[in-house]
């Protein structure tokens, strides 16, 4: 049995095919973990959405910012979902939306595995979070979502206020701030106040910012964390963290982080030559 992560997709149906053959993926006895944002980019989501879908009883998902974008455009009238990109308007008016889009919404905000050490999230956690605390506000969090009355959530999802996580809030602000730290966090200050416009590689920061798991007194937890989101990163190893967004929207590649080997192992594929590179993009 081999356990792979996978990076961020964003509708490269094309590249996904060819890594899992590169894996040599066996679903009797394989697992995938998918770090998030599978749609949106890349052109073809529609497909992508269909084969994870398809691989629902082999694999883990955990929630990207677009893979929640997503959800929420889908709560509109729609006039208004017609108007979005060609890509996720194929997503929207699918025959098999409902389908698609209600088991999207189950999905995980952050997967742990104990057995195997490692964690995966899609952005980052928040500096003060304990593993049981990040634990706890992903699950509050897929709750809501999977409740009915997630309308509510995905109509509030948007947003950059409040810009750090604090026990004192509650209700939509809560998840909100949880939200925006496990999907958007990049760079934030030592109290978790996230910068949303410093999407380059570390050392182009704002002062008084650093890469969220590099800020000075950040809690330790006794897990490994693997993660996408940000592209400018690249493949990243460093604080237990294993970063493994390399951009194949972007004209970079398609990375695959084996889990269950004891020392991680790296497989990846080209982007197609046509994607154009374009760093710092989320």
């Amino acid at each position: 049995m081999a356990v792979y992560a996978i990076g961020d997709i964003q509708g490269c149906y094309p590249e996904l095919q060819h890594l899992l053959e590169k894996l040599r993926f066996d679903p009797s006895c394989d697992r995938l973990w998918f770090c998030g944002d599978l749609v949106n980019r890349g052109g073809q989501s529609l497909d992508t959405l269909r084969l994870v879908h398809s691989l629902r009883d082999n694999a883990v998902v955990t929630l990207g910012n677009h893979d929640l974008s997503l959800l929420a455009i889908a709560q509109r009238k729609q006039d208004a979902q017609a108007r979005v990109n060609p890509e996720l308007r194929e997503v929207l008016f699918a025959e098999d939306a409902p389908v698609l889009l209600d088991w999207l919404r189950q999905q995980k905000l952050l997967h742990h595995d104990e057995t195997l050490g490692w964690t995966m999230v899609h952005a980052g956690l928040a500096p003060s979070w304990t593993l049981k605390q990040a634990q706890r506000c992903a699950a509050e969090i897929e709750r809501e979502l999977s409740s009915p009355r997630h309308p509510r959530l995905l109509k509030n999802l948007f947003g950059n206020r409040p810009a750090a996580w604090s026990s004192r809030l509650q209700g939509i602000e809560r998840m909100r701030a949880s939200i925006n730290t496990l999907t958007r966090m990049r760079f934030c200050d030592v109290n978790g106040r996230i910068d949303f416009e410093g999407k380059g590689a570390p050392g182009t920061q704002k002062p008084g910012m650093y890469p969220w798991f590099e800020v000075p007194g950040i809690r330790k937890r006794d897990t490994r964390i693997v993660c996408g989101h940000w592209s400018a990163l690249d493949r990243f190893v460093g604080m237990g963290v294993y970063g493994i967004d390399t951009g194949c929207v972007w004209g970079g590649k398609l990375t695959a982080l084996r889990l269950d080997s004891e020392d991680p192992q790296y497989i990846t594929v080209n982007a197609q030559p046509h994607r154009k590179r374009m760093p710092g993009e989320d």
